[in-house]
């Protein structure tokens, strides 16, 4: 972990609440894709993109988050919307536990179509 160089900190790593992104991130993203497969789901790739807002005064807690899960291949959007809703509702600690500390999180989602290449994965 790291901190800006006006902290004391080289700017050089990840900082702790990016870290928490993350860990939300890993958490739901672990529920979602292991829900699917379950689901005889074809999913080829996956991933979340994460944003977060942070309160202005200190502690400077986040205040909302948005995920939208990205799913590429062959999956049935009322799986997905179900696989989101059970991480949400069920399995995810770490959603479970920013929602009762008073986080607005919001999810979307994208599905893109079975062999999809995005233009940042061309090179």
């Amino acid at each position: 972990m790291d901190a800006v160089e006006g902290l004391g900190g080289s700017d050089g790593a990840t900082r702790p609440m990016e870290l928490l992104l993350m860990s939300l991130g890993g958490c739901t993203g672990m529920d979602v894709l292991s829900i699917l497969v379950k689901m005889k789901q074809s999913v080829e790739d996956f991933h979340i993109e994460l944003e977060g807002e942070h309160a202005p005064e200190h502690p400077k807690i986040y205040t909302k988050i948005e995920m939208i899960y990205v799913v590429t291949g062959n999956v049935d959007v009322v799986k997905l919307e179900r696989a989101i809703e059970l991480s949400e509702e069920k399995y995810c600690s770490i959603s479970a536990m920013l929602r009762a500390g008073g986080v607005n999180i919001q999810t979307s989602y994208r599905i893109e179509p079975a062999g999809f290449t995005s233009e940042s994965d061309q090179g």
